[in-house]
């Protein structure tokens, strides 16, 4: 079994011509477990910060479990993709791979996109089980690191102020999706006794809405807080809109978002077997 894990790195070349590079250890024989694979799927993007911050989330999935063959794939823009990483998988003589979508959110790529990429490989591998965990979703764990991100900004020097956090995510065109969304804003208030308003990079509200709204609420200090993973162009938006505000970083490779992962992987796991048993 090996621990595998792709990793965009701008200039190398790999997978047929795309940009990236796959790094492979070989596990040693006391090590291998008869566990599904992992592969890790994220979304992608074509700013090579996002592939880079993603390949340091799922470097530190894969040192939390060494027994387990975990591998990184992008649903699009980088590399390797989900059907690369599936094909090595099951080259490598898998029979069952646990398939974990990287998304804070249940919406098109998560029902649509990733499940019709998992059933075009069950076609062209029948012998390897494809078992598709839940997304990351608004899990309170996460929710922690939004917080612990935020409270990186602050200024310990600065006397007790009003603080206001505008939670900022990529925003969808399904309105359950925003409002399941909007309940991590709702959670930041409740952990912490701030001011907190959602936010959106692609819909309504703004963040110049939220801000305001912030301000009216008596809020003298705002900042804000990416509902993201890794960094990109809806960030870089974002921060463009609202220069004069403070921004959190994103979540990126923190310990709770490994937590989660390997959650997921749990779950989806202990479904499958209960499924045969």
């Amino acid at each position: 079994m090996l621990t595998s894990i792709g990793i965009v790195t701008p200039g190398a070349r790999a997978f047929g011509g795309t940009a990236g590079v796959e790094h492979e250890a070989a596990l040693p024989p006391s090590t291998r477990t008869d566990r599904p694979a992992l592969i890790a799927v994220a979304h992608g993007s074509r700013d090579p910060r996002s592939a880079a911050t993603m390949a340091a989330v799922v470097a530190a999935v894969a040192s939390a479990r060494p027994d387990v063959d975990v591998r990184l794939a992008f649903l699009d823009l980088s590399a390797p993709s989900v059907d690369r990483v599936v094909d090595a998988v099951a080259a490598q003589g898998h029979t069952h791979a646990v398939v974990a979508p990287l998304l804070l959110g249940s919406a098109f790529h998560a029902r649509i996109d990733l499940p019709a990429l998992l059933d075009a490989a069950r076609a062209r591998h029948a012998r390897l089980r494809l078992t598709q965990a839940d997304v990351l979703g608004p899990d309170p764990r996460l929710v922690d690191a939004l917080r612990d991100r935020v409270r990186g900004t602050l200024d310990p020097e600065t006397g007790p102020r009003r603080i206001g956090v505008a939670v900022a995510a990529v925003g969808s065109s399904n309105a359950a999706a925003n409002t399941r969304t909007a309940a991590v804003a709702r959670r930041l208030a409740a952990e912490t006794g701030w001011l907190t308003e959602i936010c959106y990079a692609t819909t309504e509200p703004t963040l110049d809405e939220a801000t305001a709204r912030l301000r009216t609420r008596g809020a003298d200090r705002v900042l804000v807080a990416p509902w993201f993973l890794a960094p990109g162009l809806l960030t870089d938006r974002l921060a463009s809109a609202a220069p004069d505000l403070a921004h959190a970083d994103v979540i990126g490779a923190h310990p709770a978002l490994t937590d989660v992962v390997w959650d997921r992987y749990d779950t989806a796991y202990a479904d499958t077997l209960a499924l045969t048993a």
